[in-house]
């Protein structure tokens, strides 16, 4: 038989309600007592019914989070560190994969709440504000992640992408290119919109003229880059430097100039964005915007509990620096036109 909250109290030799106390984080207990309980809960292997934690109205220490793709690097590595931290403040993680579907959205958020869930991150590109103020009216612990919703009052984390998108052009510009070619996702999504107006103040800087037909949209996926990325190196005029704004779009890019026999970075320099494990282990390595992935797991966990313990009600919105890391796809210009 499973053991029971009754079992371990005894063993333990306290009180159910000390046992309670220990699982629900309440109450004043010793720090001995409080590993007392916890190690004899592991060592019996005793689990909490959250079934009836939730029907008590008591919370289930569990989270969901909704992200575009977990086979995004960026996505999987923002995964990890918000289960890291979950996990170290007593929480569960429920991760759910959404391909950026709102019919999929919907039916992630209707299973959560069945299994009454303290609370929902949302990293997804898909979500409308209709949805998300329902849910805030409903008074569902909410936040968001590397998506910017200003209008509503919602706990946030996200990096400054309109710096990020001015420093990867910044930095091309820099280096002598003019003809800077752009590969974004979803304009409608304010991250990669906010990424091209990065990129546009800095065109405009130079006194260059900002060319709406040097930029491109594709899909979340290296084989978009790469369809992309190609478009753009058979026009009779191609870019000498290509902006992706993730580290997908560019490895893309790069696959795109090798089967074209481009040489990266003498005749084509590629930046990308996020910096995630990709970017050091492509050939050349990735020059690309990194993002802080792990503080920006970290903290929406954070913010998120605070929400559910009732410890705070301003909504917090915190913006993190991006930062430029230079490595093997960008390099000086080189008129190589004649080559071509």
């Amino acid at each position: 038989m499973k053991p029971t909250i009754y079992n371990v109290a005894q063993k333990a030799g306290v009180s159910i309600a000390t046992v309670s106390k220990v699982l629900n984080h309440t109450g004043r207990i010793s720090d001995e007592t409080r590993r007392r309980v916890t190690a004899i809960m592991d060592e019996m292997g005793y689990q909490p019914s959250v079934v009836a934690s939730a029907l008590t109205g008591k919370n289930t220490f569990t989270i969901g989070m909704l992200i575009p793709d977990i086979a995004n690097p960026f996505f999987a590595e923002i995964a990890r560190s918000a289960e890291d931290r979950a996990h170290e403040l007593g929480y569960n993680l429920v991760i759910c994969s959404t391909d950026n579907k709102w019919e999929k959205e919907a039916e992630y958020i209707a299973l959560l709440q069945q299994k009454s869930v303290d609370g929902i991150v949302l990293a997804t590109g898909a979500w409308n504000d209709k949805r998300l103020k329902d849910m805030l009216e409903a008074r569902m612990p909410i936040a968001l992640i590397a998506r910017d919703m200003p209008t509503l009052a919602v706990d946030t984390v996200l990096v400054d992408d309109f710096m990020g998108g001015y420093q990867a052009a910044s930095h091309l510009l820099a280096s002598g290119h003019r003809r800077i070619a752009v590969i974004a996702e979803d304009l409608k999504v304010m991250s990669s919109s906010e990424r091209v107006r990065g990129y546009r103040l800095a065109i405009e800087e130079y006194e260059l003229i900002y060319d709406e037909q040097l930029i491109r949209i594709s899909d979340f996926t290296i084989d978009g880059g790469k369809r992309e990325a190609g478009a753009l190196l058979d026009q009779p005029h191609p870019p000498t430097a290509i902006f992706a704004c993730n580290d997908l779009l560019a490895i893309g890019a790069v696959q795109a100039a090798r089967e074209r026999g481009v040489i990266i970075p003498d005749q084509l320099s590629v930046i990308g964005f996020d910096n995630t494990i990709l970017a050091t282990i492509v050939d050349p390595p990735l020059t690309t915007i990194a993002q802080p992935i792990r503080e920006m797991g970290s903290k929406v966990i954070e913010l998120l509990v605070h929400q559910i313990s009732g410890e705070k009600l301003n909504k917090q919105r915190v913006i993190l620096l991006p930062e430029l890391v230079v490595r093997r796809t960008t390099g000086p210009y080189v008129d190589n036109d004649s080559e071509r």
